[in-house]
């Protein structure tokens, strides 16, 4: 249940056709939210590679914020790659790829940060609001004790940096809004089905998506520029 001060208003979710995403827009329909579920193949489509289409999504959004006279209470960004054709985790130095790491950090970086570019700014001022990035464990610094998988963990590590500063931006012009990186755990997704090794914690993405949402409705004050994982827990950076 949300509290008294955050009502269900409409709910981003981008990266909302994916598997993570799409139980994300669901379980936040089933909480009361409006969902707006956006994804490369919905109208409008979002490509990180073309700035236009994040505008465009971002003006979508306002408009339905005009018309239904909602707040935005969740921006969910469940977008992210860790494996795409040619692009895997490399187990060396030497699989590192100009191009495979310039795709990672376009999906996993650049894309988000021009999220926040167009989107924070359709919180509302008062009340409270959480703006969530759905990042990796991988990417904090402080835990990385194997190595390996260069691009993924540095294009994380980054986005975590651009949330906390965010936040930080976000904090002056929304006191009680909220924007947090989120790590979902090991998902029974695309993205992660090729690397998960038996004995790791699969869960089910509606399962992950529960957990998650239930992260952000009970984030205490405090929070704001935080990295947690899906049952709370703060996450070194």
């Amino acid at each position: 249940m949300t509290s008294s001060d955050d009502t269900p208003g409409l709910a981003v979710v981008l990266g909302g056709t994916g598997g993570i995403g799409a139980a994300l827009a669901h379980g936040l329909r089933l909480q009361g939210h409006t969902v707006l579920a956006i994804g490369r193949r919905t109208a409008p489509a979002l490509d990180y590679a073309d700035e236009a289409t994040v505008a465009t999504a971002a003006q979508f959004v306002a408009a339905e914020l005009e018309r239904t006279g909602l707040p935005l209470r969740r921006l969910v960004v469940a977008t992210g790659i860790l494996h795409e054709g040619a692009v895997q985790p490399e187990r060396s130095w030497n699989h590192l790829d100009a191009t495979a790491l310039q795709r990672l950090f376009l999906v996993n970086t650049i894309g988000p940060a021009l999220v926040m570019r167009h989107c924070l700014p359709l919180l509302p001022r008062k009340g409270r609001s959480v703006a969530a990035f759905i990042s990796a464990r991988v990417g904090s610094i402080g835990d990385n004790r194997l190595g390996g998988w260069y691009g993924y963990r540095a294009s994380k590590a980054a986005l975590n940096q651009l949330v906390h500063t965010a936040a930080i931006e976000l904090a002056r012009r929304s006191p009680q809004a909220l924007c947090v990186a989120l790590h979902p755990g090991t998902v029974d997704t695309a993205l992660s089905q090729p690397f998960a090794k038996t004995g790791l914690d699969v869960r089910p993405a509606a399962v992950a998506a529960q957990e998650l949402l239930q992260v952000l409705d009970t984030l205490p004050e405090g929070s704001n520029g935080g990295f947690f994982d899906h049952h709370g827990t703060t996450v070194p950076w």
